[in-house]
């Protein structure tokens, strides 16, 4: 297929109405969660993201047979006999190093390929490996494959996490469900996508408490006692700030819905300091603004702090605030390369380690940039509609990676937003 690419002419509005999509980083999980059922469980609010398509790749090779009805997949796991995933598919994306867990917690044995995904930092899955060792298991590296056992079986044990991380507490959560015994894992992810990952289990029979929170308790129960289920993905929380932000830099009003305000809880606060207005109410969140925007620091931390995925989005918002934002990045250490795009078209931002001085500037001219990654895909296509002139974006094939027909959705709030071959004549 010819590369594409998004073709925005700056015309600074969005407005309106718009459903976000199924949490790409909740489905992901449940899909993987789905091979402990052993039979058909049916997972709704899927979105339409090449992401979700790659797991399906994935779990078709372990034998797994999937069809999509709307935004329902239903993931019949019950003729899985394979334990290795290929290569060519676990490099193109990170996430699903998320089976590990999960065949272990069924067969007592997987051999997966090393990860990949965006090139936004090391992202090491050392947490995942110690963690799982303390439940019994055991890894060999191979050619680039993890090689894991279980000699002894799985048992419950108590596990310290270095650093909240998500796809470790995830990966610990799917093994020890099956495990022998009660596992308490300690410092663990709090992200509304754990809650959800932790509600599927639950619904399939395992026992699981504290999700949520930063101890969660698992007691084991026989895989047999494990059964398929029917499971809702919550709203996706990236998508919703992103489009918030946009209506945060273009004035608005943009309403967000089919999500909990209480999972932005931290942008929320950070968009008000930005002087916008901000309205929540059951499963809705409005942004506004008429005043300038305004400057404000901000850290990215595991939730409930400031999230990494909409450091980019913020960004740019501080690239147009009236006076300097100190924008820290503590999670990932190459998610600044967004910042490099954003000055092509402009802004005023200086890198220093894992700081970025942003000097608002009173406007960004269109340009011809790259996505980096996913989130800084996003946003650098809003940078194009608050820009004068026209803004081509290349490497989209991000953003399709984790957002639903985002140039459909741009549209309906009044954007002038394309998506055409990568060869196009520039406008002239």
């Amino acid at each position: 297929m010819a590369e594409e690419i998004i073709i925005v002419q700056g015309n600074g509005m969005l407005r309106g109405e718009v459903a976000v999509s199924g949490a790409k980083n909740s489905a992901l999980k449940l899909m993987a969660a789905a091979l402990l059922g052993q039979g058909e469980s049916v997972i709704h609010n899927v979105p339409y993201i090449s992401d979700i398509e790659i797991m399906g790749e994935v779990l078709h090779c372990l034998g797994a047979h999937i069809v999509r009805d709307g935004h329902a997949l239903v993931v019949d796991t019950s003729a899985v006999t394979r334990c290795e995933t290929p290569y060519e598919l676990v490099s193109k994306m990170r996430a699903s190093i998320a089976v590990l867990g999960p065949l272990v917690g069924r067969f007592g044995t997987a051999r997966v390929a090393m990860p990949g995904g965006c090139q936004i930092g090391a992202r090491k899955i050392d947490m995942h490996l110690v963690g799982l060792e303390a439940l019994g298991v055991h890894f060999d590296v191979d050619h680039g494959f993890l090689e894991a056992t279980t000699p002894h079986g799985l048992h419950g044990a108590s596990v310290m996490l270095e650093f909240p991380s998500v796809g470790a507490t995830e990966n610990l959560l799917m093994a020890a469900v099956a495990a022998e015994g009660t596992t308490l894992v300690e410092n663990a992810a709090r992200e509304p996508e754990i809650v959800d990952l932790a509600n599927m289990l639950v619904a399939m029979g395992a026992r699981v408490e504290g999700a949520g929170t930063s101890t969660i308790e698992v007691e084991g129960v026989p895989l047999s006692s494990l059964h398929p289920c029917e499971h809702t993905t919550v709203g996706d929380r990236i998508e919703a700030g992103t489009f918030l932000a946009g209506g945060a830099l273009m004035g608005g009003p943009v309403t967000v819905r089919g999500i909990d305000p209480s999972f932005l809880r931290m942008a929320l606060m950070k968009l008000q300091a930005m002087g916008c207005d901000v309205q929540t109410g059951d499963g809705w969140i409005t942004v506004a603004r008429t005043g300038a925007l305004l400057p404000t620091d901000i850290q990215t931390l595991p939730h409930p702090g400031f999230p990494t995925d909409l450091q980019a989005q913020f960004m740019l918002l501080a690239a147009r605030a009236e006076g300097s934002s100190v924008i820290t990045e503590n999670v990932f250490e190459n998610r600044f390369m967004f910042a490099a795009e954003l000055g092509r078209m402009g802004a005023d931002i200086t890198i220093e380690g894992h700081h970025a001085l942003v000097r608002g500037v009173k406007g960004l001219q269109g340009a011809p940039v790259s996505a980096t990654d996913l989130r800084a895909g996003a946003a650098i296509v809003l940078a194009g509609i608050s820009a004068e002139g026209e803004t081509r974006v290349h490497h989209i094939e991000h953003i399709d990676r984790g957002y639903e027909d985002y140039v459909g959705k741009l549209v309906s709030l009044g954007a002038d937003v394309r998506r055409a071959p990568a060869d196009v004549p520039v406008s002239c």
